[in-house]
């Protein structure tokens, strides 16, 4: 059993306490969802788990982690190069114990997950595979090591609607407990029956965690509601602190005008006058005594801030994209045929399909057709590392000079999207996935773009930011094309979604389509 006792992650570069004194168990039946804003700690508690060494050069871990006994079996957010560089036959040769190798587990499990066995060789690289094989071979190594623990940190990232819908199959049918790390509200909805909610208040001051035996949905309600019956009791008891107190000024103003204008012929009068000061004084204490017992506002983590321009508006019939290809080719590879993409207005578009179909490689063909345009428009890359250096500091990304004034304003902007003011510092490559996918979406909001180019621009954000940013781009009043397999995101904000496959683009029915998919389940 995994058992962690007081544990404290404390980031050495920042000064800052990550997670404090958090203690849990982890029992044979539990699907624990971890969940939280960017950079809250998800994907370093897993390591620590997992993998202590590895954080220990920026993190400092205290308290204890017992996994005495228990194989580990860890699927990280992303590889290293090195390890992308590792043909799939090298990679499963150091992952097994050849002297114990069940071939009959081997040849189910690659049933299950629909991984070929051609794709195990001595010929391809891990970074040659497409995201979604990437995802099913590391399970699929992972699981022939017959881990008694299984932690995996955003496994849905890569994987196709249909792949989505396989990866639910697998957790819910799994024998062993889970913890894992995941934006997409559906899988968590669908698959947790735990949730660590990993907090940081003030301004990332305070680290706080919430534990609770319940399902994504119950928790967010009952979250919501517990945040609205607190809200309501503290406005009431301050509404009735202040009546009172109002009433204590004026009688305390009263006494007091009284004192400063008695007889000094008057002792009495005067002694009087002290006494009633006295009682008033006291009961201006027990005032201050009943504010310390009342119900506070709920302290909670500041939600992220995503406005785009108000003043930005394309004309219904204005061209935004008008593209004929024979063939989408990639690698050598003809993807599709007969291609037909076209956007006028403020339209939302959303493409489809499955893992390898080529999406894309088809925004990056809309995007050479957006440089020719005069058309304002922002891009988000699925691999964030695409458009960034590494060696940048986050303000450097979107600042386009060294003005005063403009750094002030992107400094505001990072604010708005919860990065505290030594984040605004940091390189990029040492910024989570989230907090890279903030960047862009800042850097898009700055420029004022009237068209948005977005492969998969919900992967990395915590589900807990997926209202505001669904909301955000809903109301967006330009453009949008974008690559999504996240259900929600698909369904709230777009008008259109296109299928992509060999045969070109189709027009498919959102709701039906994703019924579907369900329905594949």
């Amino acid at each position: 059993m995994l058992v962690i006792n007081d544990l404290s992650l404390y980031q050495i570069k920042d000064l800052r306490t990550i997670i404090a004194d958090f203690s849990f168990s982890l029992q044979k039946d539990m699907r624990v969802a971890l969940i939280g804003e960017e950079g809250n700690g998800k994907s370093t508690l897993l390591k620590a788990i997992a993998k202590p060494s590895s954080i220990a050069s920026y993190m400092e871990i205290k308290g204890e982690i017992h996994t005495t006994g228990e194989i580990i079996g860890y699927l990280p957010q992303v590889l290293a190069d090195g390890v992308l560089d590792q043909t799939t036959d090298q990679y499963l040769q150091q992952k097994v114990d050849w002297n114990q190798f069940d071939y009959s587990r081997f040849y189910d499990l690659m049933g299950q997950m629909e991984f070929p066995e051609s794709r195990i060789s001595k010929e391809i690289k891990l970074r040659q595979l497409s995201g979604g094989e990437k995802i099913k071979f590391q399970l699929l190594c992972e699981m022939l090591r017959n881990p008694t623990i299984l932690l995996l940190d955003e496994p849905s990232n890569d994987l196709d609607l249909m792949s989505v819908g396989w990866l639910e199959r697998f957790i819910n049918a799994l024998k062993i407990p889970l913890m894992f790390v995941s934006h997409d509200e559906i899988l968590l909805e669908r698959c947790a029956n735990t949730i660590i909610h990993l907090e940081q208040l003030r301004r990332k001051s305070q680290p706080q965690h919430t534990i609770a035996s319940l399902t994504y949905s119950e928790y967010v309600k009952n979250r919501q509601d517990q945040i609205i019956r607190q809200t309501q009791v503290a406005r009431k008891e301050q509404e009735e602190y202040d009546a009172k107190m109002e009433r204590y000024r004026q009688i305390y103003q009263r006494v007091h005008h009284e004192q400063q204008t008695v007889s000094r012929q008057a002792p009495s009068v005067a002694k009087n006058l002290k006494d009633k000061m006295h009682s008033v004084k006291a009961m201006g204490r027990r005032f201050e005594r009943e504010k310390e017992r009342m119900t506070q506002r709920p302290d909670l983590e500041e939600s992220i801030l995503v406005r785009f321009g108000e003043t930005i508006s394309i004309p219904n019939g204005k061209q935004i994209i008008d593209l004929h290809l024979d063939t989408l080719e990639a690698g050598g590879l003809v993807l599709s045929k007969d291609l037909r993409f076209a956007v006028y207005g403020p339209k939302k578009v959303c493409i489809v399909g499955a893992n390898g179909s080529g999406k894309t490689t088809l925004l990056r063909r809309i995007l050479l057709e957006l440089e020719s345009s005069n058309i304002s428009y922002g891009y988000m890359p699925q691999d964030y590392s695409e458009m960034m250096n590494p060696e940048e500091t986050a303000i450097q990304f979107l600042a386009k000079t060294e003005k005063k004034d403009e750094h002030t304003k992107v400094r505001t902007y990072l604010g708005s999207m919860n990065f505290t003011p030594e984040e605004m510092f940091h390189p990029v490559m040492d910024l989570s996935g989230g907090q890279r996918a903030k960047l862009y979406f800042s850097k898009m909001i700055l420029d004022r773009a009237e068209v948005l180019v977005l492969d998969e621009p919900t992967r990395n954000l915590s589900p807990l930011s997926g209202p505001e940013i669904r909301q955000a781009l809903r109301s967006f009043a330009g453009c949008i094309i974008a690559v999504s397999h996240d259900r929600k995101f698909i369904k709230e904000v777009f008008d259109e979604v296109l299928l992509l496959d060999q045969n070109g683009l189709q027009v498919v029915n959102s709701e039906q389509f994703l019924d579907e998919k369900r329905a594949s389940r």
